[in-house]
């Protein structure tokens, strides 16, 4: 099974402190006969809204691998135990005879920017991408379902539009999604706040 994990640590942590959690999962990785497919760094963000403990930054850290679904609750432990941990997450992304196309599909979440033609002269989105999503809502018709795409927690700009500005998700009746994107939106949204990737308080999302 193909699965993904990301975790964030303290701004504050040192390079060998990270370097030991990744070697850490690394040598787990080979002793449950996983496979990493891709071992990638987000770099520092400035979260969506600060954490309990006041803060507001953090370091981000992602991989993919291919292993069984043993091998995920020892990389919790090992996120549990260590303190320089701020927020994890692990994914099931499918099945094996997917590995190519999941793989293919990654993308870091730094590269996944609005394009500046997109804004209007307010600053708000005025065309590009946000007005076709716009006009699919108001024609009831789903937005994903069109464009052979789906939500991704990775990257909030494909799902903060369905968050209102009081932190709300837009229903179905709204957004016009089918029911599985929907509810696939859903999820990313629940996995993006956990994660400090959009807040739970409005649609802002980290930077």
């Amino acid at each position: 099974m193909i699965y993904e994990t990301a975790f964030v640590v303290r701004p504050d942590a040192s390079e060998e402190a990270i370097a030991s959690i990744k070697t850490g999962l690394t040598e787990s990785f080979k002793s449950f006969g996983a496979e990493i497919l891709v071992n990638d760094s987000w770099g520092v963000k400035t979260f969506a809204q600060p954490t309990e403990s006041g803060l507001k930054k953090g370091g981000y850290h992602y991989f993919m691998y291919k292993g069984g679904g043993d091998l995920n609750a020892e990389i919790e432990r090992r996120y549990r135990i260590n303190e320089n941990m701020v927020r994890f997450i692990i994914v099931k992304l499918g099945e094996d005879k997917h590995q190519d196309e999941i793989v293919k599909g990654y993308m870091n979440p730094n590269h996944a920017k609005v394009d500046q033609a997109e804004m209007d002269e307010e600053g708000g989105f005025g065309g590009g991408e946000d007005k076709d999503k716009k006009m699919h809502s108001k024609r009831k018709s789903c937005w994903f379902s069109a464009k052979k795409t789906s939500p991704d927690w990775k990257d909030p700009k494909s799902y903060a539009w369905l968050v209102n500005e009081f932190g709300k998700i837009s229903p179905a009746r709204v957004t016009g999604l089918t029911p599985t994107f929907q509810r696939r939106a859903n999820e990313s949204i629940k996995r993006g706040r956990n994660m400090l990737l959009i807040s739970y308080q409005s649609n802002e999302t980290a930077r």
